[in-house]
C-alpha cells in the first residue's frame, strides 16, 4: 500500500503474521517492510529487483532514511546504480557515530572487555561535537580539533592520549567491520608522554604521618563511641558496640595497610573475596576476572599484612568480601575516607593508586629485582616496571664506574 510515512504511522503499524510493504508517497522509492515477524525496516529501491535495506526503524530516523532514499536515488539517476552499492561499500545506510556506539560497539565491548561503564563515559563526555556526523564523515581534522580542545583546556598529554585512545577503539572496529575504508586517526600521533617522569611514593617522614593518621583517626571514633555511649546510658537507650576492643574501627586502615604492602590496584581490593586469601601459604589470589590484564597471580602476604588480614577476618565474620560495604556487598568507593585521612596526615599530591607506585618503589630501593616487581605488580610488560628502574640503589653509579 502507499502513504505518507509519518512517525505515527510507523509507530501504529501491526503485525499480520504475513510479510508487507507501505510504500512513501513523498519519496518514491522509500518503503518500509515488516516481516511477519514484526521487524520493521526503511528499505529504498530504484529498479526493477533493486533494492537496498537501509536500516531499521528506531535505529534510523524517518528524516535519516528519506535523505540516505535521496541519495540513494540521486546516485541511480545519475550512475545507473547507487554508489553505495556499485563501490562495494554500505555507503548511505551508515549510521551516526552515536548510534554504531549503542548498538554496534559497546555490545561487542561489554563482552569482550572490562571497565565498559568507563570507557562509555569517556566517549558520551568528550565527543558530542562528531557525535550526530555519520561515521564515515569523520575525519583526522575532526579529532584534531577535538584534541586540540582538550590541550587549550589544560588536559596532561596522557589525559588526552587516553581519552583519544577510547575513541580510536570505536574506528578500528569500524574498519574491521568494513563500515569505513581509513581509520581516520591513523595519521593522528600520539602526544609525547614521559614514560619514565617522576613516581609519586611516600618518604619515611610521610609513611610515619599516614600511619600514625590512621591510628588517631581510629582513636577519636573509639571515643566518640564511648561518648555516644555514655549519652545513650544515661537515657536508658540501647548501646552500640564498643570499639574498644576492636583492631579497627572501620575498613579504611586495613585496606590502607594491605595496599601499601601488596600493591593491589584498588578495584582488586573491592573485588577479593575470603576465598582468595590463604592463610596457610600466605598468598592472596588476585583472579584473572579482576584484573587489570586479565591474569591471576598470587601475592605473598608479609608478616604486616598477614596479621591486618587475620585480625580483620575474626572482626568481619561471615562477609564474603574482604572488605565488604555496610550492606555486605561489594565496596565501591573509599573517596572521601580517603581525602580526609591525607588532609589529616598532612600529605599532598598522593592517589590512594600512587600506593600501588609506594610498594613498587619500595621493592625495588631494596634491591629486588625488576622482574619480581613486576611480577608482583602484574604488570603484562616489562617496560611498565621500568619506570622504578632509577630508584635501584647504585646500579647506574656502579656502571659509570667501569670506564
Amino acid at each position: 500500500m502507499k502513504e505518507k510515512l509519518t512517525a505515527k504511522l510507523l509507530s501504529s503499524l501491526q503485525v499480520t503474521g504475513r510479510e508487507y510493504e507501505v510504500h512513501d508517497t513523498t519519496i518514491t522509492g522509500l518503503f518500509v517492510r515488516v516481516t511477519a515477524a514484526g521487524a520493521r525496516s526503511y528499505v529504498v529501491t530504484w529498479a526493477r529487483g533493486r533494492k537496498k535495506t537501509l536500516g531499521r526503524v528506531g535505529i534510523l530516523t524517518l528524516d535519516q532514511a528519506r535523505q540516505e532514499a535521496t541519495q540513494y536515488l540521486a546516485d541511480a539517476r545519475k550512475h545507473g546504480e547507487p554508489l553505495a552499492v556499485s563501490q562495494g561499500r554500505k555507503g548511505a545506510a551508515l549510521p551516526s557515530l552515536r548510534d554504531f556506539i549503542d548498538h554496534t560497539y559497546m555490545p561487542w565491548f561489554k563482552t569482550h572487555h572490562k571497565g565498559h561503564e568507563k570507557t562509555l563515559h569517556t566517549l558520551d563526555n568528550n565527543f558530542l561535537p562528531i557525535m550526530p556526523q555519520r561515521i564515515d564523515s569523520i575525519t583526522g581534522r575532526d579529532l584534531e580539533q577535538i584534541r586540540t580542545g582538550w590541550m587549550q583546556a589544560g588536559n596532561k598529554p596522557s589525559t588526552v592520549n587516553r581519552k583519544m585512545g577510547s575513541i580510536s577503539g570505536v574506528f578500528s572496529r569500524a574498519v574491521e567491520w568494513e563500515y569505513i575504508a581509513t581509520h581516520p586517526l591513523a595519521k593522528l600521533k600520539q602526544l609525547k608522554v614521559d614514560s619514565m617522569g617522576k613516581v609519586r611514593y611516600l618518604d619515611q617522614d610521610e609513611t610515619k604521618r599516614l600511619r600514625e593518621a590512621l591510628d588517631s583517626r581510629q582513636d577519636e571514633a573509639r571515643a566518640e563511641r564511648e561518648t555516644a555511649n555514655k549519652w545513650r546510658e544515661d537515657r536508658g537507650k540501647e548501646l552500640m558496640p564498643s570499639l574498644l576492643l576492636l583492631p579497627f574501627t572501620d575498613h579504611l586502615k586495613p585496606m590502607v595497610l594491605v595496599s601499601l604492602n601488596t600493591g593491589m590496584r584498588r578495584g582488586e581490593l573491592f573485588d577479593l573475596k575470603w576465598s582468595a586469601v590463604n592463610f596457610d601459604t600466605k598468598t592472596i589470589t588476585a583472579a584473572g576476572t579482576t584484573t587489570k590484564t586479565s591474569d591471576t597471580r598470587h601475592i605473598p602476604m608479609n608478616k604486616e599484612t598477614f596479621g591486618v588480614l587475620e585480625d580483620w577476618k575474626k572482626q568481619v565474620g561471615k562477609s564474603r568480601y574482604v572488605f565488604p560495604s555496610q550492606g555486605g556487598g561489594r565496596l565501591e568507593d573509599v573517596k572521601s575516607a580517603w581525602l580526609k585521612l591525607l588532609e589529616r596526615a598532612k600529605i599532598d599530591g598522593f592517589r590512594w593508586h600512587d600506593m600501588r607506585h609506594d610498594f613498587a618503589s619500595r621493592l625495588v630501593m631494596a634491591g629486588v629485582p625488576l622482574n619480581t616487581v613486576r611480577d608482583l605488580l602484574g604488570h603484562a610488560d616489562i617496560k611498565m616496571t621500568l619506570r622504578y628502574a632509577h630508584l635501584a640503589p647504585g646500579t647506574k653509579a656502579a656502571a659509570v664506574e667501569l670506564i
